[in-house]
């Protein structure tokens, strides 16, 4: 009675024993296999670069795109500022009458600031924009009314329907004379911005397709020069799982190889024509700079790069590995 629990511990115990030494068989052989696939690799640095290299490049093209395309974005955003509706009001309107409006302006959702301009201010800022200082100083009587700058939200500035929904609800107010909008082109740039930003995850996919096929052709090759040694690995008791295991670690070494490398090519293109950028801007007194990929891109690179190399790896492994059996 007494040595039966004895054996129940023992046996829990070595059964504990014998899954944590295969966890550990299992994680030492992942080990060891990463280390090798990069080391064979390593060996054929010719072949193994322009594979890698064939990757960046198909991975460039849309992560450069995407990346001007940010920048563009970057550049509308800063112009923005300036994109308001000039709302002039009656000559003859009270300062309650202005607050009224004011009021109503800011309960509205589709506008994020407002600047109110009296008939003075107007006309001094005009004096000092326009050169015309003595001419204006001959007039008897102001003739610039007074006037709301109204800055509208991001979504009005991209939607024509939201911004001709602002500018007719204004116009249909008794304090208001006449409305000055010019959101036109701020709206073409936004939709050239999503019409890129489109055009690059189109190219992108189709790309992808072709590193899925480089990559599969590649360890389809491997697996051709390695024909003889996972039949005697098939003889000895090697299981599938074990034989494919270093062809999709050279997939997934391609795939780091190509997104780090596809990064590097985009950032130094745009730090090429950053300073080109920036003489450009200077001409137009803007501070605008060109900013290449940053470190978001650069995991967005690698995590897709591994994705279509490992998934290259398996198409390849999947197809081929069945055919190889022993005789």
């Amino acid at each position: 009675m007494g040595t039966k629990p004895r054996k129940t511990i023992s046996g829990a115990r070595g059964s504990r024993a014998s899954l944590r030494h295969r966890v550990d068989s299992y994680v030492n052989h992942h080990g060891k296999t990463v280390v090798q696939s990069l080391r064979r690799l390593l060996r054929q640095p010719l072949q193994t670069l322009m594979t890698v290299l064939v990757i960046a490049i198909a991975m460039a093209l849309p992560a450069a795109l995407y990346t001007a395309i940010e920048n563009l974005r970057t550049l509308g955003s800063g112009i923005e500022l300036n994109a308001r509706m000039s709302v002039f009001l009656n000559k003859s309107l009270s300062d309650d009458g202005v607050a009224e409006l004011m009021m109503a302006l800011e309960q509205r959702p589709d506008v994020t600031a407002i600047v109110y301009l009296s008939r003075e201010r107007a006309l001094e800022e005009f004096r000092e924009a326009s050169g015309f200082g003595d001419v204006l100083l001959l007039l008897d009587d102001n003739p610039l009314p007074p006037a709301i700058l109204v800055q509208p939200a991001d979504a009005v500035t991209r939607d024509a329907a939201a911004a001709d929904a602002l500018v007719a609800w204004l116009k249909a107010r008794d304090e208001v004379d006449d409305v000055s909008v010019d959101l036109g082109w701020l709206q073409k740039l936004h939709a050239f911005i999503n019409a890129g930003k489109q055009a690059a995850m189109g190219l992108g996919v189709a790309l992808g397709f072709g590193v899925l096929l480089v990559m599969g052709n590649t360890i389809r090759m491997a697996i051709a020069n390695r024909r003889e040694e996972i039949v005697v690995v098939k003889l000895i008791g090697g299981t599938n799982g074990y034989v494919r295991r270093p062809f999709l670690y050279a997939g997934f070494w391609y795939g780091v190889g190509g997104g780090l490398c596809a990064w590097l090519l985009v950032w130094i293109g745009f730090l090429a024509m950053a300073p080109a950028a920036k003489r450009i801007a200077a001409l137009y007194q803007s501070g605008f700079s060109l900013q290449g990929p940053g470190f978001a891109t650069l995991l967005v690179l690698l995590a897709c790069g591994v994705a279509l190399g490992l998934g290259g790896a398996w198409i390849a492994v999947a197809s081929h590995m069945r055919r190889i059996e022993p005789e």
